[in-house]
C-alpha cells in the first residue's frame, strides 16, 4: 500500500511541545556513527533551517492573526527540531570533519536525485553543480590530512571518492549565469518540486555552516578556502533556486516546504541503521505530518483546490543514501569540461567565446591565487602528493581529469598543472618504493 502523507494525521500541533531534555538529545559517537547517519542529520538540520526562514517570511506577508498564531506555532516547532538535528553532531567533531560530512552530503545526494530526476533539464543541473561539490570534497581532504591527520576516508567511509573534479577556481561565474529556466508548476513532477526544495535546503545550509565556522582556523590559506567555496555555495542555491516557478503562491510554497519535510523525515525513517536515531526520525515525520495537515487546510482556504493537485497522492523520496561512485565517475569523465553559457544552458570550454561573462569574475577573484589551488601546492609539502581515495585505481585517471577540466582562460598563477600533478605522483610512487627497499 502507498503512503499518502496527505491522508495521514500525525501529531497535533497542540502535542509537539517537547522538553530540553528531548530536545538536546545525545549526540552521536563521531567513531562509531555511519557516514549515512552523519549525512542524514546534516541534511536535515538545513531542511528544518529552511522550513524555519520561510515560515517567518510567510507571517510577515500574513493579515489574518488566527493564522499568523498557527504558523508562529509551527515556526517555534520548527526552530526546535533544528537544535535537534544540529546538535545531534558530537563536541569532538572539528570543524574540517563535520566540513567533508557536509560535502558527502552535497555528492551523493545530488548524484541519486540526478539519477531520479524526470526533468533532462533539472537533471543536466544537478549534474553540473555535482561535480563542483566533489571538487569541494577533495579541496577540504587536502587541509583535512595537513591540519588535523584526519584521513577523508574515516569520515565518507570509503561510499565516496576522494579526486579531483572542475577545479573550484573555474566554479566562480558571473551570477546572473547561473539563473535557469524554472518548472511550470503545473506540469511538474512532484518529485522535481521536492527534490529542488531538498537541494536548495541542503546547499544553503552548506553556505551558512561555511560562513559561521570557516574563520575558526588560524591557516589563513585555509581560511580563504572556506571564503572561495562559500562563495560557489552562494552561487549553487541562487542556480536551484532559479529552478522553482516563481508563480506558485506563497501558500503552495508553504504546503511544498511540508510536503518535502514529511519526504525527507520519510526516508530517513525507511534507511536508518541506528535504531536510536530512527526513533528520532519518527517522532519529527508524525509532527511533519501535523505540520502537512495545518498547511493543506490553508492551502484550500485560500487557493480553493485540491493540494493533490500540487504535492500528488503518494510520498516521494528525495535521496536514498548510498554509495554513488559508478554515477559520479561517468559525469566525471565525461562532463568535467561542462561550463555554463548565456542563454540559461550549458557549454564546454572548447566553445566558450572570448567575451564570456564568467572570464572577468574568475580574473578577478583569483588574481592573486587561488586557495583551492594552494590546498595542493601546501599538500605537496606536507605528503609529496594530493591526498585521493577512490579504490579500483580510479585515481590514475586523475590527471586526464584535470586536463580536460582546466580552462586555458581565467587561470590562478597558483594552479597546480597536469604536468606538475604527474610529476608530483610520479616522485611520491618513486620515494614509496624506496621506502620499501629499505624495509
Amino acid at each position: 500500500m502507498s503512503f499518502n502523507p496527505l491522508k495521514e494525521k500525525g501529531l497535533p500541533i497542540e502535542k509537539q511541545l517537547r522538553n530540553w531534555h528531548q530536545i538536546v538529545g545525545k549526540p552521536y559517537n563521531k567513531s562509531t556513527v555511519d557516514c549515512y547517519t552523519r549525512t542524514r542529520q546534516i541534511l536535515m538540520n538545513g531542511i528544518e533551517v529552511e522550513a524555519w526562514g520561510f515560515k517567518h517570511q510567510l507571517n510577515r506577508y500574513l493579515i489574518d492573526d488566527t493564522d499568523k498564531a498557527v504558523i508562529a506555532k509551527i515556526s517555534r516547532i520548527e526552530d526546535s527540531q533544528q537544535t535537534t538535528m544540529n546538535w545531534m553532531a558530537p563536541a569532538d567533531q572539528s570543524v574540517l570533519e563535520t566540513t567533508l560530512g557536509y560535502e558527502q552530503v552535497a555528492v551523493d545526494l545530488t548524484a541519486w536525485m540526478a539519477q531520479n530526476e524526470p526533468d533532462e533539464y533539472v537533471k543536466e543541473t544537478f549534474n553540473f553543480g555535482l561535480l563542483e561539490d566533489f571538487d569541494h570534497l577533495y579541496r577540504y581532504s587536502q587541509f583535512a590530512y595537513m591540519v588535523e591527520g584526519v584521513k577523508p576516508n574515516e569520515i565518507v567511509q570509503g561510499q565516496t571518492d576522494i579526486v579531483v573534479g572542475r577545479p573550484t577556481q573555474h566554479h566562480h561565474n558571473c551570477n546572473a549565469m547561473r539563473l535557469r529556466n524554472h518548472y511550470d508548476k503545473s506540469t511538474a513532477d512532484p518529485q522535481t518540486k521536492v527534490n529542488i526544495l531538498t537541494l536548495v535546503a541542503g546547499e544553503q545550509q552548506t553556505h551558512n555552516y561555511y560562513a559561521e565556522h570557516g574563520f575558526m582556523y588560524a591557516d589563513h590559506v585555509l581560511r580563504e578556502t572556506y571564503a572561495e567555496i562559500k562563495d560557489v555555495e552562494e552561487e549553487h542555491v541562487t542556480m536551484y533556486e532559479s529552478l522553482i516557478d516563481p508563480s506558485e503562491s506563497l501558500w503552495e510554497k508553504f504546503l511544498l516546504h511540508e510536503f518535502t519535510e514529511v519526504c525527507n523525515y520519510y526516508t530517513c525513517v525507511e534507511d536508518e541503521v541506528d535504531d536510536k536515531v530512527k526513533a528520532l526520525w519518527e517522532v519529527c515525520l508524525d509532527i511533519e505530518l501535523g505540520h502537512l495537515q495545518i498547511a493543506a487546510e490553508l492551502f484550500k482556504k485560500y487557493e480553493g483546490r485540491d493540494p493533490e493537485e500540487v504535492v500528488g497522492s503518494k510520498v516521494v523520496i528525495p535521496c536514498r543514501f548510498q554509495s554513488q561512485k559508478d554515477y559520479v565517475r561517468k559525469v566525471l569523465v565525461n562532463e568535467v569540461d561542462k561550463r555554463l553559457d548565456t542563454e540559461m544552458g550549458y557549454t564546454t570550454i572548447a566553445e566558450l567565446p572570448e567575451d564570456w561573462p564568467s572570464y572577468k569574475i574568475q580574473e578577478r577573484a583569483n588574481e592573486i591565487s587561488s586557495p583551492t589551488e594552494n590546498s595542493i601546492r601546501l599538500v605537496q609539502i606536507y605528503h609529496d602528493r594530493d591526498i585521493v581515495e577512490t579504490g579500483d585505481k580510479f585515481e590514475e585517471k586523475e590527471v586526464k581529469i584535470l586536463e580536460k577540466g582546466l580552462q586555458k582562460e581565467g587561470v590562478a598563477d597558483n594552479t597546480v598543472m597536469p604536468d606538475e600533478l604527474e610529476d608530483m605522483i610520479q616522485l611520491h610512487e618513486e620515494r614509496k618504493e624506496e621506502k620499501e627497499e629499505l624495509i
